[in-house]
């Protein structure tokens, strides 16, 4: 039975087939209660009421990530649904789009790219960091191979870029909360075998199993991983 005082809240859980879900049964399967954010509140319902048909314990909350307002109120809403401690804060939320070359691109596209990518992952942290410190939680985030040394990035640069700033934010939080027993870590994968990525590039690969990336997730949010924090974990 999950520990009622130990809670992962997880943002943009995604639709069935992405790796939300493959991450959530493997913290669930540690014990951990989940709180599971979508963008709407019948989408958060919705998913939360798939994973408790499968045996895990999750309760799902709607919010614009992007939004400092519904931010705020989502990190009441969770812990006054689940207790004042957050054991570990998962930034899935994002996405992915190609916006040309920098000569031909968008504003737009620019600004949406750091929105979904790193807008959600800094007011998500700060809401929750309260949370976070009253558990001596681990946060992880979703950054990505495009951010690493030497990656090819022609084309993608918006995402790219709002990929790097989340590994820079990683890197101030890991810092700034050291003293509080915070731990901030990041992984970055290579594309990841999601229904939505297998519809779009087909099934050949190479991919990245969600299974892999769930494990690595629930490996830095444990005590296995407690002297761990301020670094980059490639996946692929």
């Amino acid at each position: 039975m999950p520990d009622a005082s130990r809670v992962a809240v997880l943002t943009g859980i995604g639709k069935p087939g992405q790796s939300g879900e493959i991450i959530a049964r493997v913290l669930a399967a540690r014990g951990l209660q989940l709180a599971v954010v979508d963008r709407t509140p019948a989408g958060a319902v919705s998913r939360a009421a798939d994973l408790r048909a499968t045996g895990v314990h999750a309760q799902g909350f709607g919010c614009d990530l992007t939004d400092d307002a519904q931010v705020a109120a989502l990190a009441r809403d969770i812990t006054n649904a689940l207790g004042p401690r957050v054991d570990a804060l998962i930034n899935i939320a994002g996405g992915f789009s190609t916006t040309g070359p920098v000569a031909d691109s968008t504003t737009s596209g620019w600004s949406t790219q750091f929105a979904i990518n790193l807008t959600t992952a800094y007011l998500s942290t700060r809401a929750f960091l309260p949370a976070l410190r009253a558990a001596r939680g681990a946060i992880v985030y979703f950054a990505s191979a495009a951010a690493l040394p030497s990656a090819r990035v022609a084309n993608i640069s918006a995402y790219a870029a709002a990929k790097s700033g989340v590994v820079a934010l990683m890197r101030a939080v890991a810092e700034e909360e050291r003293a509080n027993g915070v731990r901030a870590n990041a992984v970055a994968p290579t594309s990841i075998r999601t229904a939505s990525n297998v519809q779009a590039m087909g099934d050949t690969g190479p991919y990245v199993e969600r299974e892999d990336i769930a494990a690595t997730v629930a490996w830095l949010c444990s005590d296995d991983a407690k002297a761990v924090s301020g670094q980059v974990i490639r996946v692929g």
